[in-house]
């Protein structure tokens, strides 16, 4: 029997799509994207944003396609791109069809947007043509004036109508290459309209607070939505939408899952808050050690303990831990065991190295095990 039964997150079973040639719902890993915020028709600039979003581990970089400028920039910019691009699409048919044409892994619509059925069927047979997928994204604030007159307010029926609504369209064509979202800046109507969409099919869904805040509302909010979904097993692909630079959204997305055991990338640092017991300055040694780390991305567990009251215990539950002890000095343990005493003064630099071998050892394997 298992120890940890708690930890057990059992996943919905939706089917599986592919965004390029990255899988998205079934058995697949929860994928974590964000979206430009350049003028996409600045190929060189939103290519340096989409590097920048690579590095962070981004699966998925969405970008906006508003005017034939965009559309003619992402050939280039699906070309030179190293992760799918999913090409955001409103009102205009043409440019969903010039996306297509263009490379785009996904389309990013709302059928009852692009104009009249013809219209709709002419997107299909370009996603079908050139093999897009489709995400369906509805959102709370651009609903249908039909809906918002018969339930008087967005609500959670509303979104989940809109969306199966629109999805029937696809459906007609026998298409069935999407997914769903259903967002809301609301967090109780976002989760909301999330379950009840989650047992209305078996479409991945695609999870999202959207226009959340900033950096620290944004990602309070996310977490609050968004962790209350995944916990429950809902979702196969996330956005957190910051006001922020975008390669926070796909930091914090990567924490969300790590939190929840969902995806494990980079180094998850267990650190207290420190006291008056703190052995060395743990607020300046951990924001250090952030910064230093985040070129990780193997699943390295790190911990960081001003003393001995936790430290120890904390540190046999990780790959590396330091607990701060007196004299200027603490205990460094690894795989969980007290291995050697280090001065605070050179803690920071001992660590990297330590978390660096580690993770090329790792690194190591995985080749090894690919062979």
């Amino acid at each position: 029997m298992s120890l940890r039964p708690y930890r057990d997150i059992q996943r919905r079973k939706s089917r599986q799509i592919f965004v390029g040639k990255v899988p998205v719902g079934g058995d697949a890993p929860i994928t974590v994207q964000s979206m430009t915020n350049t003028i996409t028709g600045d190929a060189k600039a939103t290519l340096a944003q989409i590097r920048a979003l690579e590095e962070a581990g981004a699966d998925i970089v969405r970008v906006s396609c508003p005017d034939e400028d965009a559309t003619r920039a992402l050939k280039t910019i699906v070309r030179e791109a190293r992760v799918p691009i999913v090409a955001d699409i409103h009102f205009h048919y043409r440019r969903a069809i010039e996306a297509a044409q263009a490379g785009a892994a996904c389309l990013r619509i709302n059928p009852g947007n692009i104009g009249s059925k013809q219209r709709v069927r002419d997107v299909i047979q370009a996603a079908r043509d050139h093999g897009c997928s489709m995400r369906i994204g509805v959102n709370a604030g651009s609903l249908e004036k039909s809906l918002l007159e018969k339930y008087g307010e967005p609500c959670p029926e509303a979104m989940v109508e809109s969306a199966l609504y629109h999805a029937s369209l696809l459906e007609e064509h026998d298409f069935r290459e999407y997914k769903i979202s259903v967002k809301a800046s609301d967090v109780f109507l976002a989760v909301a309209a999330y379950q009840g969409l989650a047992e209305a099919g078996d479409f991945p869904l695609h999870l999202g607070i959207t226009e959340a805040g900033g950096l620290m509302t944004g990602s309070v909010k996310s977490a609050i939505g968004m962790g209350n979904l995944l916990w429950a097993g809902i979702g196969d692909t996330i956005r957190v939408s910051l006001s922020a630079d975008p390669v926070e959204e796909i930091r914090v997305g990567f924490e969300m899952l790590k939190a929840l055991g969902l995806r494990h990338r980079g180094v998850n640092i267990i650190a207290c808050p420190s006291c008056a017991r703190q052995g060395f300055d743990v607020v300046t040694t951990v924001a250090a050690l952030e910064q230093r780390l985040a070129h990780i991305s193997q699943p390295v567990t790190l911990s960081i303990m001003g003393c001995v009251v936790n430290g120890p215990g904390e540190a046999r539950e990780t790959d590396i831990g330091f607990t701060g002890g007196g004299a200027g000095a603490g205990m460094v343990y690894v795989a969980g065991v007290a291995d050697h005493k280090m001065e605070n003064a050179r803690l920071v630099d001992h660590i990297v190295e330590l978390v660096e071998a580690k993770a090329a050892a790792m690194q190591a394997a995985e080749a090894l095990a690919a062979q």
